[in-house]
């Protein structure tokens, strides 16, 4: 159960090395690559670097042979082949046709060469006249070795820098020709590649995973008719409506340049100077000050297409389209405490917990689901569907579920795939198309230029992960880095010497939508346009009690660091429009008067079709209530009782969850009954906000050991602060007493997430367990400030 547990994180790991089960292969290839590792006790060839007779008879380096090839490989999941992540790589090959295999390499078995393929004899030193002489110019291979080094890193995104993929695919439901003649809806059970990028917006490349901030979510369709980007968020608003404003939404956002500070951060004055005289930006600040802004993982967030698109069918036909991606797993989120202590304790909370997910065969899936609607019923809402800070409410138009989307392999190199995946909002397919929205504009040009920059020309469709599976025939030659070698005398069209080719399609390629346009040429935006606060007094009315105080602590949070109260007052009255109470709560806790409302920009605003909204809560997804792939750290210490945590662990395992034993120092810990337990992870590298659960065992002498400990009491204060699920065996529940954790809430009602059990019914109070750490938090004892 140990090796079991050791190999689902990669955070940490045991001390000592065990048996793992032959038919768990995530513990196999722990083992596997321990035994590796193990071969190797030390460097066989390091006495070999030195004197003069070494220098003229390099050794050949130390080798061994792994037990499997997955005991090298970047990732189990290289076995789920699909038409552009190709098959699992060939040992020691390669590989130069096909899908992305044509470009894996493995050096198995391989010696080592320079970039022309010539072998290296020495890689330990440079080439010396005499062996304290100088270094000299000619050493071809270090010149290449030193120089590739120093060119290794590129541009990173200006925004979306931080972030994490997976490869995949998108089945669809049944067919939707009536709508479209896109390719990945064209039949029942079709099958789609995918790769997907989540990120962070405002931080750098290196920043840390769970700031408050909108996250991406990008989705790249390898379909038999060319890629589909369908760039999108976690939020189906956006800040500004017209893309003339982005660039100064982002240098706001971004740390201020006189000292480079805050990093992935909106708390600072800059930001809430631009949004505070930019009311359109009140709605996304609403979403953004919410839950959805610090996800719990991107596995359980929803996505969201931002714009109006448009659905085109093979007989012309159009209708407009909102895409919207829903997490089986239900949308869940940290509480702000939490995300700011995970960033201390592990800057990559969401890439591991993406990466160990798949890597643990629990792929997470999403549901396509689409909003479909006329022009005409476009124009008869109260609502501008042109303007990206607007959405429309499900009650209006239902989201109809039309596929899903499973991820199901891990990139085998995070530069190659994650970092030069190069999405676009220009990159649509016949059945696609754009509409008038003023934002999704300037993203079709801004993407394609962004990526002109980072990659290093205009061949970035060329690197491997943005190569399409469909064929590519066009008359673009040469440039940075081209990879094709075309033959022949032609390239232009039209052509005869070519035999005409490649000709252009006719009917069947891409077609725009011709819509009819009779207007004059302006600089401006419709009246519809400069309703700044009505959906966003419509996300506050939608969200539960808990929510809406959530949303006034971020509020109150942000608009404490903001050092100028000049840009605080402004903001409040802009909240004054908003909703009331909202305003009054986050003035009181800045310690100023409620302001004036700013002024509208559009005085009498249509009346809204909708005033409340189910769907805009978290709470509206919860998922399965399954706890699969959640981590519970079980704490230990020696003269623990064993057999409960025993029965607790097995049962967990058997839920699908993580369970993890957590101790003082790695190692063996002595159980009461003389058997001994293995602890893969410390209380000092295993922090408590990286778990979404907590249970404390019998044992008097475990105990007395873990309350003499200040670490302990920080696991049941943060877990019980985060409103997660607590199981106390026994002895244990002294150790609540002294943290000051009650059964009851503080409305005297029993708590349902702070369990105690004796270690014989430990059967019973997993069920019990497993059923609440299953509600993800328990909301009833979240309290501001907390009691705890």
């Amino acid at each position: 159960m140990t090796a079991q547990a050791a190999g689902r994180v990669t955070h940490t790991g045991p001390a000592h090395p065990s048996t793992a089960p032959q038919d768990d292969a995530l513990a196999g290839k722990a083992a596997g690559v321990q035994a590796l590792a193990a071969a190797f006790p030390h460097n066989t060839a390091k006495p070999a670097e030195f004197g003069h007779d070494s220098a003229l008879q390099p050794v050949e380096g130390q080798t061994a042979q792994p037990a499997s090839p997955d005991v090298t490989g970047s990732t189990l999941t290289e076995a789920n082949a699909s038409a552009k992540t190709g098959a699992a790589p060939t040992p020691g090959e390669n590989r130069a046709g096909g899908a992305l295999d044509r470009v894996r390499a493995d050096a198995a078995g391989r010696v080592l060469t320079t970039n022309q393929g010539v072998p290296v004899a020495d890689n330990q030193n440079s080439l010396k006249a005499g062996l304290r002489g100088p270094a000299l110019l000619e050493d071809f291979i270090l010149r290449e070795k030193i120089t590739h080094f120093d060119h290794e890193r590129i541009p990173e995104r200006i925004v979306h820098a931080r972030g994490s993929g997976a490869h995949g695919f998108f089945e669809a439901y049944d067919s939707l020709a009536r709508y479209t003649q896109a390719a990945p809806f064209q039949a029942a059970g079709k099958v789609t590649p995918v790769f997907v990028r989540f990120s962070t917006v405002a931080g750098e490349r290196g920043s840390v995973d769970t700031p408050r901030d909108v996250r991406g979510f990008a989705v790249k369709f390898y379909t038999d008719e060319g890629n589909w980007d369908l760039v999108g968020n976690n939020i189906p608003v956006f800040f500004i409506q017209d893309a003339m404003k982005f660039p100064d939404l982002v240098h706001a956002l971004k740390p201020e340049p006189h000292h480079g500070m805050p990093q992935a951060a909106s708390a600072h004055d800059t930001f809430w100077d631009f949004v505070s005289l930019m009311p359109e930006s009140t709605h996304m600040l609403m979403w953004a000050m919410s839950d959805r802004a610090i996800p719990r993982s991107y596995r359980m967030m929803q996505g969201f297409g931002v714009h109006t698109f448009r659905l085109v069918n093979a007989e012309g036909g159009s209708h407009f389209v909102k895409f919207h991606w829903s997490p089986k797993l239900g949308t869940h989120s940290l509480v702000w405490d939490e995300a700011a202590k995970i960033q201390g304790a592990d800057n990559d909370y969401h890439r591991r917990d993406l990466w160990e997910a798949i890597e643990a065969g629990e792929y997470p899936e999403w549901e396509l689901g689409l909003q479909i609607f006329s022009e005409a019923q476009a124009e008869a809402f109260s609502f501008d569907v042109l303007d990206a800070t607007k959405i429309v409410p499900e009650e209006l138009v239902p989201v109809t579920p039309v596929g899903r989307m499973v991820l199901n392999r891990n990139p085998d190199n995070f530069f190659a795939e994650t970092e030069q995946v190069a999405f676009c909002a220009a990159h649509v397919i016949p059945g696609i198309d754009f509409t008038n929205d003023p934002l999704l504009a300037g993203r079709i040009h801004s993407y394609v230029d962004t990526q002109i920059s980072r990659l290093g020309g205009p061949n970035f469709h060329e690197i491997p992960i943005n190569a399409p599976i469909a064929q590519v025939h066009n008359n673009q030659r040469d440039g940075l880095h081209r990879q094709a070698i075309h033959r022949g005398r032609v390239a232009y069209e039209p052509n005869s010497i070519g035999g005409g080719c490649p000709f252009q399609a006719g009917a069947r390629g891409f077609m725009s939508f011709p819509q009819p346009v009779q207007e004059d040429k302006v600089r401006g935006k419709p009246e519809k346009f400069a309703d700044h606060y009505t959906q966003a007094s419509l996300f506050f009315a939608s969200q539960t009690p808990v929510e809406q105080q959530h949303i006034v602590g971020a509020f109150r949070f942000e608009l404490s660091k903001v050092t100028i109260p000049a840009i605080r007052e402004r903001m409040l009255a802009s909240l004054v429009n908003v909703h009331t109470d909202l305003a009054a709560q986050v003035a009181a806790g800045l310690g100023m008067a409620v302001p004036a409302p700013m002024p509208l920009a559009l005085e009498n605003p249509a009346l809204p079709e909708v005033t409340a909204s189910p769907a805009l809560s978290l709470t509206a997804r919860p998922g399965d209530g399954g706890i699969r792939t959640r981590k519970i750290a079980l704490l230990a210490a020696d003269g623990v009782e064993g057999s409960s945590l025993r029965v607790l662990q097995q049962a967990l395992l058997a839920a699908g969850a993580v369970p993890v034993l957590v101790a003082p120092r790695l190692g063996a810990v002595a159980a009461s009954d003389g058997a001994t337990l293995e602890a893969v992870a410390t209380m000092e590298n295993s922090p408590p906000v990286l778990f979404d659960a907590l249970v404390l065992p019998d044992g008097e002498a475990a105990v007395a050991t873990l309350a003499a400990l200040g670490q302990t009491n920080e696991f049941i204060v943060n877990q019980y602060r985060h409103c997660k699920t607590i199981l106390a065996l026994g002895a244990s529940q002294s150790l609540l007493v002294a943290a000051g954790v009650a059964q009851q809430l503080p409305s005297g009602d029993v708590d349902p997430g702070v369990l105690t059990a004796s270690a014989n019914t430990a059967t019973t109070a997993a069920e019990v367990f497993i059923a609440a750490v299953g509600q993800h938090r328990h909301l009833q004892r979240d309290m501001d400030p907390p009691v705890v």
